[in-house]
């Protein structure tokens, strides 16, 4: 699969029963080389930081782990460090910044030291532009595209399919959420795609 394909897995936040078994094996190589003390490629201390404050509101702990527990905000880094192009690292990085951005004009403060009401007033308003964005080519005419933004260049659209995917990848995510196992069945690398499934105690 191409990059540009997997970015817009992201994008689109495609459910894992849609993923490629390859792909949702190296999002697992990933949280599995997460190591006890966090070793950031590419966010900055207060990058991370915003990372985590984002993805939190997306997916906040409650009786389940929420995605800081499950150190989503070290799996996006993973990615943007191993997965993206040094156009689109910049463009992340640079979305990431509008948040801060947009915080300041609306609170007078950054993403992270706004009350938990104003960020969640931010991300509604990233959502609804989302939201907006993507109504204008179901109610315009056939084949419109021109207003459409592209998943893999909008930045929330990239931050939340992220976290998603960041976060039902991990063993928390899969097991208690989706009450699924990590890779269900047995895999066989060996054997011809048209050969018979090995009987158990093969």
């Amino acid at each position: 699969m191409h990059r540009r394909e997997v970015l817009k897995l992201f994008a689109l936040g495609s459910t894992l029963t849609a993923m490629p078994t390859e792909l949702l094996a190296a999002f697992r190589e990933i949280h599995t080389g997460l190591t006890a003390i966090p070793a950031l490629r590419v966010f900055t201390p207060h990058q991370d930081a915003t990372v985590i404050a984002m993805a939190e509101l997306i997916i906040p702990a409650t009786d389940t782990p929420g995605a800081k527990a499950v150190r989503v905000n070290e799996f996006i880094d993973h990615i943007v460090a191993d997965w993206y192009s040094d156009e689109d690292r910049a463009q992340f990085l640079t979305g990431l910044a509008e948040v801060d951005t947009r915080t300041q004009a609306l609170f007078q403060a950054n993403f992270v030291d706004a009350s938990p009401a104003q960020q969640t007033e931010i991300l509604r308003s990233l959502g609804d532009g989302m939201a907006e964005a993507t109504a204008v080519i179901a109610n315009g005419p056939r084949g419109y595209r021109a207003a459409q933004p592209e998943p893999e260049s909008n930045f929330y659209f990239m931050f939340r399919g992220l976290t998603l995917t960041g976060y039902f990848t991990s063993d928390a995510g899969f097991s208690l959420q989706l009450h699924e196992e990590i890779i269900p069945g047995h895999f066989d690398g060996c054997i011809p795609s048209d050969s018979p499934a090995p009987t158990k105690g093969a």
